[in-house]
């Protein structure tokens, strides 16, 4: 590569869940011949997916490439984390084709793109495209598009109540940043889902783009990568609820991690997590649980009360402890009554 080319960065956006770590462990493993690095920036203080991918660790992208940014939200961290973390991965002697960013499921992606113009970097990297995802069967339910005529009848029974809930707007600035949308879990969302999912999806955009129906993250990696879309040149194409703002906040939302005990019966603890989500509006769970008598880890990763499970790897010498990361809106974590319902 010409030392003076500007490396492209893709920004990986999208809701709690909707599927981001999952494409970017495809793209780990079909890179069409990049060196790749990934940069994981997590809610909360466990690292859940920088695990997962650092195990899909090749020769294209070494582990050393897969960096963890868990001080908080990568675009109220630039100083501290984002740009130190950038300039060391373009000071190495094997300088990555192309950067993966995968922002938290509750970041806004217009600031973080912002931070493309800090003096240190903006002559040597570029951000190739924002590629912003949607559970396509969470989105056909109307769960993060809000129903305008809802919307009206509240208001008209209380003139103090905000027309936007905190999660339409996260969902609504992301699409909106977006050069290509993924509507992912097709298999699971069907045809009719998927076109229910398009419809309110394209009400939301701004402008125009691609939108791409994926299941398990499979795409072409040259479908979304290596897009020229300088998107930091950009940023009045690209309108958020938050222009204007000096900076955002994350009060909304909020985390808490449980420590468990080895798990005798995994049926057992996939029902807690589901009641979590019905009985206190849990919007994600993600985590390594013990299970008595296994060597291997078990992870599990829940969206409201859709849980998946797997043994992904055997525990490391010494790490052999189950902890479960639980997001979601400010009001709704009471750590007590989380580690109730897990019969922690």
């Amino acid at each position: 590569m010409n030392s003076l080319a500007k490396v492209p960065v893709t920004v990986v956006t999208g809701f709690l869940g909707s599927g981001k770590t999952t494409l970017i462990q495809h793209l780990l493993a079909n890179p069409d011949g990049r060196k790749l690095a990934v940069l994981v920036n997590e809610f909360g203080s466990e690292g859940v997916d920088g695990e997962i991918l650092k195990s899909c660790a090749d020769a294209n992208c070494p582990e050393d490439n897969i960096i963890e940014l868990a001080n908080g939200c990568i675009c109220c961290t630039v100083a501290d984390d984002f740009i130190p973390t950038m300039e060391k991965l373009l000071a190495r002697p094997v300088r990555p084709d192309h950067i993966l960013i995968e922002t938290s499921g509750l970041a806004l992606p217009k600031p973080l793109l912002k931070a493309f113009d800090w003096p240190e970097i903006r002559s040597r990297i570029t951000v190739d495209g924002v590629i912003a995802l949607a559970d396509a069967e969470a989105v056909a339910a109307g769960r993060f598009a809000p129903d305008p005529d809802a919307v009206e009848a509240q208001r008209a029974a209380d003139e103090n109540l905000d027309h936007e809930t905190p999660l339409s707007e996260v969902f609504e600035d992301q699409i909106a940043c977006a050069d290509i949308v993924l509507l992912t879990k097709a298999d699971l969302a069907g045809t009719a889902g998927l076109e229910a999912a398009r419809a309110l999806i394209t009400a939301e955009m701004p402008r125009r783009v691609p939108m791409l129906s994926v299941t398990d993250g499979a795409i072409d990696a040259r479908v979304i990568l290596g897009l020229g879309a300088a998107a930091e040149n950009d940023l009045s194409a690209r309108p958020s609820h938050h222009d204007g703002e000096e900076d955002h906040e994350h009060d909304d939302f909020a985390s808490v991690v449980i420590d468990l005990p080895e798990v005798t019966d995994i049926d057992a603890l996939v029902a807690s997590v589901q009641r979590l989500s019905r009985e206190q509006n849990v919007l994600r769970v993600k985590g390594y649980i013990a299970v008595q008598g296994k060597p291997m880890r078990l992870l599990l990763q829940a969206v409201g009360e859709r849980v998946r499970h797997q043994f992904d790897k055997p525990w490391g010498a010494g790490s052999r402890q189950s902890k479960l990361v639980v997001i979601g809106e400010h009001g709704d974590i009471d750590e007590a009554a989380i580690k109730a319902g897990l019969g922690v």
